[in-house]
Order: structure tokens, then C-alpha cells, then sequence
């Protein structure tokens, strides 16, 4: 994540202002204050809330721009907070209509990208305020600031600078056009993904499900009832369906419908995403030629751990070079066991096959079926273990409390430090729906800490799309989907532990090959006994996770790790390479047909000729930075998160003097210091690079 949410607008976590800054309105949106009215704002109410906060900031901007002598209270506070309600609007506004999408929110949040997109293009490019800001640069006041404000002045210098404050007229102008259009195109492909997720469903006799959980037949037969196919099951691309069908499924011929379906997503007649992903690769190397950058990877790593696009293409292929003789050795494994089981004649494996075959391998081996853990997590018991963790380990407590939400699964907590204060406050949305898009995150809304009127509490939300409750049977998650609730409270927690006073270093606003460390590190205690029997319970006897069970689980925890690992690197590296290698002008450019070769290295199966998975990954292409040229930072953090559990393995997991100590060095200090400093703090030593492989059982013995 950049350093300043006033010059990075489509990437930064937004504050929100108190009520009553600026009276009463009809529109809710310029009535937002602490608790959201989410039940009252509606899409009409978009363009008009930031049509009037444009011109308001813009105001404000132009009396922050006008010389004259400035302290860093009346100037750079001033700059930090300058387009803290817009960003809210913004941010409410995108996450409405990633929420309960419509045409209405659709057209709403398109109306207002090419203004905001316009406005924060030229508040970095502002003549007057860049001259403002280097005059104060000079002061004896800038001279005298502590270290924390002395950052902050300096990374909005760098920042100013890197977005080309510096540029000639010609140049910012077409900059302008370039950042209008990037918001455009990747909202665009967004909207795709989003639009073909929802459209698709298979409605199937209950025979074609032999082997798949009960669970999933009954809860798929009470959707295909819900939309009028009674007697059928409905299949949807949401992942609580696609994965146990691809997984469990006996029907081939199923397996491989769904499979098609869901990597054909982004490449149907009229929400083909294909051409877009070549207009933004275009877009970003434009972009980041004009502000005197070799490539785009090289722009937007200059600022984080890794430092440009060859160091981290370098990590990848390392990683790759070494973990690649285990995944060779894993589809060995695979294949011979397939052949005894289907027989030498049986068809080669293909993509539609692997989850399948290696499910049965893994349930032979370990005796070990992950469906046998759903039982022990419920998911409100799983959030009360979580909540019981936290507060052992960190000190907190979190008690549900209530404010209006979206949708009727919406539910609303505060967070209270040790001595009872309300830090934080946070939504949860857990459940997929036709109007949601995929995957899970979190998100802020209120950026609080310490002011000088006293601490301001943060509010955050973490939304999923989780396994539902079904008939009687209440939300039963799988592993995977438990260790992505622990997860994504990492990164609830720190935006809400932040201490940091400058709100554009606060929370979650560091370098993002750093911002997955305190989510991922979460997920350690998932896999601990102590940990699970605080949640891990049967929903209906209320009998713990048995021992049997659990030695189970630890003895098929690294189980295909190198497949695992190799298709998240197959992400990082097709990532970089179309942001570094790749030539966006070139006369035959195909970023698919390269994605396609990169990728292949990295599949136990071949993958069809119009493979284009590409064109549906949102984390690259959904926003104009997001994870663009950074999908990297997920195996980056995991080397940190690795390292930096095995402090509280070795000192207690829930060691509070430990929790204590990572909140103080980490959770709590934003970005007012160097990542590796940071680290360094909380461990004492830089990290040690071997502790991943030797975790996931990737290193020669």
C-alpha cells in the first residue's frame, strides 16, 4: 500500500469525519459519521454527495496552496486530513456496490470514478501546494519535528515527486487522461468478472452428485428450490460450491463443466476481459514512463520492501527454482497413484481431475478426510474462539454491539483495549450472494488514534464468502475457510491497534509486501491444540476436536505443500512478468498467450489452449494499483510470517508479554517507520529466510 491515501485514492483505506462537520443534509452521504447509516444510503445519492465534497476539498486545497508561514499543525495535519470525507463516500460507494450490486450502484460508482480519479491526479500535481510543501520543508519547524512527523513530511515529499509534481504542463495533462482512463477500464473489468460470476448456474439431478457432501446437495437443492427448479440442485461459481464438487465429485463430466465455467469467467461475449487486460498494461506502462519509471513494477515497489520488479521477480523464481524438485516428486506420487486406482488406460489427469485424485490420495494416506473437521467449526463459535485468542494474546475484548449494516447478515462489534476503552468497531458479512463479489477482505472506513482532542476509535469490516447455514444445519467451514477468518482479522487488527497520530501512516497503510504480515501470522494459532480447543467443537454435541483427528490433521498439514506453493507463485510470476518482461507495445502483444506460457510451468496438468484464468484475476487488474506488480508480496509475507511465529512457538502462543510486544512493535505503528525496522523490533534480527520452506516441509533432509 503507498504511504499516502491523499495521492493514492483507489488503493488507500478511507477515514471518515465526525458528524455534524458540515450540518445536516438530505443526503446521507455528507451525514456519515461513526456508525454508517448504511440503511438509508442509496445509489442516487453518490454523485451528488461527491460532487459537493469535491468542491468543499477543492476549497480547502487552495487555501492549504497560498503561501505564507505554516507550523506542521496548520499545514501538514491539515494536508493529511485534506480529503478524509471524500474518501469515505468513495469507499462506501465501492464497497456498496461490491456488496448488493445493481445497475444502479454500478452506474452510480462510474459516475463518480473519472471525477475522483480527476481531482486526486491534480491535487498531486498542484503547482501552489507542491511549492507550500516545499517551502515548509525548508522551515526550522520541519527541522524541528519529531521522527514520526518527520516521516510523514518526508514520504509526502517522495510521494508528491513520484506522482509528478515535478512534471512539465504537457505531461501532467496527458497523466490525467492516462489515470482517468486506467479507473475506467479496470472498473470495467471488475463489473465483468462480477456480472459472469453471478449469470452462471447448472441445475443437475441429484445423481450426478454422488460424492459430494451431504451438506452441499442439501444446501445446493434448497437454492435450486429458493429459485424455482425444484427437485434439481443448483450449481453456482461461489466457492462454498465449485470446491467440494471439483473435489469430491464421482461425475467426471460434471467436474469438468464447472471447471470450464469457472475459468471462463472474463472471457464471455460481452464481458470479455481480454482486451482490457492489454489496455491496462498499456495504461500502467504509460503511466509509469511519464513519471520517469522503467516499468510499472519498478513504480510501485519503489516504495516497498522489495524495491523494484527484478528483485522481486528474482524472489519468485528462487523460490521456484526450489521448491519445483518437491512438486515434481508430489504429481509423481499422484500420478502413480492414480494409475493404480483408474487403471493404466484411464485418461491423463487434467485440471478438472487433480483436486479429486489428490483428495482420495490424501484420504488414503492420512486417513484423512478435511470434511470430517467441518462438524467442529461453526462459525460463531470459530469468531468466539478467535475473540478469546485475541484477548489472551493481545489484551483486547470484542463484543458484538449494533448499527444499520447492508444486508440483514451484516453484523456490527466494538473492540475495547485493556482498560476498557473503545478502540475500534468493525462490520462482518460472511455469506456469498449474487450481488457480492468473490473472495474475502477487509477494508476501512474510519482511520481513528490518537488526536489532540483525545483517541478516535477506527471502524473497519471484514466480508467472506463463506460456507452458509443451510436449512437447520448452521455455517459449518471448512480448514481453509476458518484459517481465512483468522486472516483477515489479522489485518482488522491492524488498522484497529494503530497508535500511529498521522493518519496516512496509520493502520494498514505500509508497504504491501508488509501488509500481510500481521493477517498470515494469524493463521498460525488455526493449527495449534491449545488454539482450536477454545473453538473447535462439535456443533452438536459440543465434543472437542478429538486427538485422533487432530494428529491427523498435523501428520497431512504439509501434504502437496509444493503445489500449493507453486500455484501461488505461478500468481506472483505471471504477475511481474507482464509488468516487467512483457511489452504492452509491441506490434503482436498477447498478455494472454504469455500468461498462458508462464503459467503452464506451474500446473501438475496441462492447461487448455484458451486458458485465460488471467482475465478474471481481480487482484491485478480490478483497480488501478491493487495488487498489480505485488501479488508477490503474499509469498514475501509468508517468509516474515513464518519467521516471526516461531517467537511465540518458542515463548508461548498465548504469551502475553509476547502479544504485548508485537502489538507495541508492530500492530500498532502503521507505517511510522521503515518495515524492517519494524521486523527488526519485534524480533530482533532480520528475518531468516529458511523459515518458510522449513515450515510447509519444502527443505532436503
Amino acid at each position: 500500500m503507498a504511504a499516502l491515501s491523499i495521492l493514492a485514492p483507489m488503493t488507500q483505506a478511507p477515514t471518515a469525519p465526525h458528524e455534524g462537520q458540515h450540518g445536516r443534509s438530505e443526503n446521507p452521504l455528507l451525514n456519515v459519521g461513526f456508525r454508517i447509516p448504511f440503511d438509508q444510503i442509496r445509489p442516487e445519492h453518490a454523485e451528488p454527495a461527491v460532487d459537493a465534497l469535491l468542491a468543499q476539498t477543492r476549497e480547502r486545497l487552495e487555501h492549504l496552496a497560498r503561501a505564507g508561514e505554516r507550523d506542521y499543525a496548520d499545514f501538514m495535519a491539515d494536508l493529511d486530513r485534506l480529503t478524509e470525507q471524500l474518501d469515505t463516500v468513495r469507499v462506501i460507494v465501492g464497497h456498496l456496490d461490491g456488496v448488493v450490486t445493481s445497475p444502479e450502484w454500478q452506474a452510480a460508482k462510474r459516475a463518480i470514478l473519472p471525477k475522483v480519479t480527476e481531482f486526486y491526479t491534480q491535487l498531486s500535481l498542484h503547482p501552489g501546494l507542491w511549492a507550500a510543501l516545499k517551502g515548509f520543508a525548508g522551515t526550522e519547524a520541519a527541522r524541528a519535528l519529531d521522527p514520526v512527523r518527520a516521516r510523514h513530511l518526508k514520504l509526502t515529499l517522495d510521494e508528491f515527486r513520484r506522482e509528478g509534481a515535478d512534471l512539465p504542463e504537457d505531461q501532467k495533462a496527458r497523466l490525467l487522461e492516462v489515470n482517468t482512463r486506467l479507473a475506467q477500464v479496470t472498473n470495467d473489468f471488475a463489473k465483468n468478472v462480477l456480472d459472469a460470476t453471478a449469470a452462471f448456474e447448472l441445475i443437475v439431478p441429484t445423481e450426478r452428485l454422488a460424492g459430494v457432501p451431504q451438506r452441499v446437495r442439501e444446501a445446493t437443492r434448497l437454492d435450486a428450490q429458493a429459485h424455482g427448479h425444484a427437485g434439481g440442485h443448483r450449481l453456482t461459481l461461489h466457492q462454498p460450491v465449485v470446491e467440494p464438487v471439483l473435489t469430491y465429485a464421482d461425475d467426471r463430466e460434471l467436474r469438468r463443466e464447472l471447471w470450464i465455467a469457472q475459468n471462463s469467467v472474463g472471457v464471455q461475449p460481452g464481458r470479455d476481459n481480454r482486451p482490457l487486460v492489454l489496455e491496462i498494461l498499456r495504461l500502467r506502462r504509460e503511466q509509469a514512463r511519464i513519471l520517469g519509471f522503467r516499468d510499472f513494477a519498478d513504480y510501485v515497489l519503489e516504495d516497498r520492501m522489495a524495491g523494484g520488479g527484478e528483485r522481486a521477480l528474482t524472489f519468485e523464481r528462487d523460490l521456484e527454482a526450489r521448491v519445483r524438485p518437491f512438486f515434481e516428486r508430489e504429481n509423481a506420487e499422484l500420478e502413480a497413484f492414480y494409475r493404480e486406482q483408474a487403471g493404466p488406460g484411464a485418461p491423463p489427469l487434467e485440471g478438472w481431475d487433480v483436486g479429486y485424485w489428490a483428495e482420495k490420495q490424501r484420504q488414503a494416506k492420512y486417513d484423512f478426510d478435511e470434511e470430517a473437521l467441518r462438524p467442529y467449526f461453526e462459525l460463531n463459535r470459530v469468531l468466539a474462539g478467535l475473540f478469546e485468542i485475541v484477548n489472551r494474546v493481545f489484551g483486547i475484548t470484542v463484543r458484538e454491539a449494533q448499527a444499520p449494516g447492508w444486508h440483514p447478515e451484516v453484523r456490527y462489534y466494538d473492540i475495547l483495549d485493556e482498560g476498557g476503552t473503545h478502540v475500534a468497531s468493525f462490520y462482518t458479512d460472511w455469506f456469498p450472494r449474487d450481488t457480492k463479489r468473490a473472495g474475502a477482505w477487509m477494508n476501512a472506513f474510519v482511520t481513528g488514534g490518537p488526536r489532540e482532542q483525545g483517541v478516535e476509535p477506527h471502524l473497519g469490516l471484514m466480508c467472506g464468502n463463506m460456507t452458509p447455514p443451510s436449512g437447520d444445519t448452521p455455517a459449518l467451514l471448512s480448514l481453509r475457510e476458518v484459517e481465512t477468518v483468522f486472516h483477515e482479522f489479522g489485518h482488522l487488527l491492524h488498522h484497529a491497534l494503530s497508535r500511529v497520530p498521522v493518519r496516512s501512516l496509520s493502520g494498514t497503510r505500509v508497504a504491501w509486501d508488509f501488509v500481510e504480515l500481521p493477517s498470515q501470522i494469524m493463521e498460525n494459532w488455526v493449527t495449534e491444540r491449545e488454539a482450536l480447543d477454545l473453538f473447535a467443537r462439535h456443533y452438536q454435541t459440543g465434543e472437542r476436536l478429538p486427538d485422533e483427528l487432530f494428529a491427523r490433521l498435523i501428520a497431512a498439514r504439509n501434504y502437496r505443500a509444493a503445489n500449493a506453493t507453486m500455484r501461488q507463485l505461478s500468481f506472483g510470476t505471471v504477475d511481474l512478468v507482464l509488468h516487467v518482461e512483457f511489452d504492452p507495445e509491441a506490434p503482436d502483444a498477447d498478455p494472454i498467450r504469455v500468461a498462458h506460457e508462464v503459467m503452464s510451468r506451474f500446473y501438475p496438468y496441462p492447461l487448455p489452449g484458451d486458458y485465460a484464468r488471467i482475465a478474471q484475476f481481480g487482484h491485478l487488474f480490478s483497480s488501478p494499483v491493487g495488487y498489480g506488480a505485488g501479488y508477490y508480496s503474499y509469498k514475501w509475507a509468508e517468509v516474515l510470517d513464518a519467521d516471526a511465529f516461531s517467537r511465540f512457538a518458542s515463548e508461548g502462543i498465548f504469551n502475553r508479554e509476547t502479544g504485548r510486544s508485537y502489538v507495541d512493535t508492530i500492530l500498532s505503528r502503521g507505517n511510522s517507520a521503515e518495515a524492517a525496522q519494524l521486523y527488526r523490533d519485534f524480533m530482533g534480527r532480520d528475518p531468516d529466510p529458511e523459515a518458510l520452506l522449513r515450515r510447509s516441509g519444502l527443505v532436503q533432509a
